[in-house]
């Protein structure tokens, strides 16, 4: 079957940040997962490039907006690549066919638009404008940036929200589009129960130079969120292309919980706008804190993701922000806490258990080639890994607690050795030394092969040696200790 996943893709005017990399880490690992049982998957990663934050940069740089996004959004290319990704189609809003299909996507949506005076509140880190009841909520400051809220007046088009406002509602209480964990569902909910207001989803091309011409309106430029939303379908070719049909609706669009609103209300409108179905699901990540505390570039506590995998390695970051940073709610990063996982868990449990298990079949000559069940009943005292309870892990995007599924059997595993003893059996009851061997081997073999959704590489290693019909020691350690 065609599967589909989609991440948010960020502003090119700053650099890659940690909520950025958990969008490519968690689609990335469903994206494996779902190859593996046999599905063919398109996984859509990208940047967005209009906007006058983007505008105001380039001029800040003496550069053209479009020199500007050129330079900057290899960053975010290099980011996915680094963290050993496997998407497959990336988009910039800046493309000439994106704008092109941006157009037409407007045109189709001509009977839901209409042009008239819009007053309210705005903040231009967002590129948001905020409600009335919003702004008055946040007394009248921005949530995210901290700044105040701009109050404007001006002319622009809107999107009717009341024309899908029933069927969007409906959508999300039916599950039609499951958002996902199930309290951002009941949040959104909550935040509409007084209605959808209409969307500006243009803006006077005096304030806003960098972006989309509005069709047969060169005065008005498109908003960000015809723009950049689009972009889920435009990257698959909609409209002109018809491959499109091949793989929308979106299996899955994983989003921070910041940018719910617009993924659940107002890119769903647009979808149904243009008479296409709504994506199936919307899983919804938290935020990452450093030692308790908001990332802030005026506290200076940002954490830069290509740090942490130049000093951890790319599988040591994804192994902690999958195991230690919850999948769908607001998690806790510390250089501390990033080296205690390191070197307690995959230096000291999963790469010395690796280590010494593989140096020990050398020495005692052990072959391989048997049944991976053989160790089940050896090892039920220890750790039993259930396929099952696995694979409903994944499937309930639960990528944390699949991990950790994994995880029981390498500590399992770990006092198995350090009970039964191995170097005592080779000296005294080489029958049992044989039984004992081939359940660790076995043990580990399906640690290398449940790890490959997590950690590709790291799985590559251990599946060499342990497929192997001579089994050989390392040559190196998986994951060198850190001093």
């Amino acid at each position: 079957m065609n599967k589909y996943v989609c991440t948010a893709i960020p502003y090119v005017n700053g650099a890659p940040h940690i909520g950025n990399a958990l969008d490519y880490l968690l689609a990335d690992i469903w994206a494996r997962w779902q190859r593996e049982q046999g599905n063919s998957v398109r996984f859509q990663v990208g940047t967005d490039e209009h906007g006058n934050k983007i505008a105001a940069k380039a001029e800040s740089e003496n550069k053209t907006p479009k020199e500007y996004v050129d330079e900057n959004f290899v960053k975010f290319r290099e980011l996915m690549e680094m963290m050993n990704t496997t998407w497959t189609d990336f988009i910039r809003t800046s493309d000439a066919e994106h704008e092109k299909r941006v157009q037409e996507i407007w045109k189709k949506l001509g009977p839901h638009i209409y042009k008239g005076s819009y007053k309210g509140w705005y903040c231009q880190g967002c590129e948001a404008f905020f409600s009335e009841k919003e702004a008055e909520g946040n007394e009248f400051f921005c949530p995210d940036h901290k700044r105040k809220l701009t109050e404007v007046s001006e002319e622009n088009y809107f999107l009717r929200m009341a024309d899908f406002e029933d069927r969007i509602v409906s959508a999300i209480e039916k599950d039609e589009m499951k958002i996902t964990p199930s309290f951002r569902k009941r949040e959104f909910l909550n935040m509409i129960k007084d209605g959808m207001p209409d969307v500006s989803i243009s803006r006077p091309r005096k304030s806003l130079t960098w972006g989309v011409a509005v069709p047969n309106d060169p005065d008005q430029v498109i908003y960000v969120w015809i723009d950049s939303l689009s972009n889920y379908i435009t990257v698959l070719g909609y409209p002109d292309n018809d491959e499109y049909k091949e793989w929308w609706p979106a299996e899955l669009q994983i989003v921070g919980k910041d940018i719910l609103r617009f993924h659940a209300g107002i890119w769903p409108a647009i979808l149904l706008g243009l008479g296409l179905p709504l994506p199936k699901e919307i899983l919804v990540h938290g935020h990452v804190t450093v030692d308790g505390e908001k990332m802030s570039k005026t506290v200076g506590n940002v954490v830069d993701p290509f740090e942490v995998i130049e000093k951890y390695g790319v599988d040591g970051f994804r192994y902690f922000f999958t195991r230690h940073v919850p999948t769908m709610d607001d998690g806790d990063f510390s250089w501390t806490k990033m080296e205690e996982a390191y070197n307690n868990e995959l230096a000291n449990e999963l790469g010395n258990l690796v280590s010494r298990v593989a140096a020990m079949c050398g020495k005692y000559e052990i072959k391989n080639g048997f049944d991976d069940g053989e160790y089940r009943e050896v090892f039920k005292k220890y750790a039993e890994f259930s396929e099952e309870k696995f694979a409903s892990s994944m499937e309930s995007l639960q990528f944390g607690q699949a991990l950790e599924h994994v995880w029981r059997l390498v500590q399992g595993a770990n006092r198995f050795v350090d009970e039964n003893k191995p170097w005592e059996l080779a000296k005294s009851d080489t029958e049992k030394l044989q039984e004992t061997m081939r359940a660790l081997v076995a043990a580990i073999r399906i640690i290398g092969e449940k790890t490959k959704v997590f950690m590709p590489a790291t799985s590559e290693r251990i599946l060499a040696i342990y497929n192997a019909s001579e089994l050989q020691k390392l040559d190196e350690v998986l994951f060198a200790k850190m001093a």
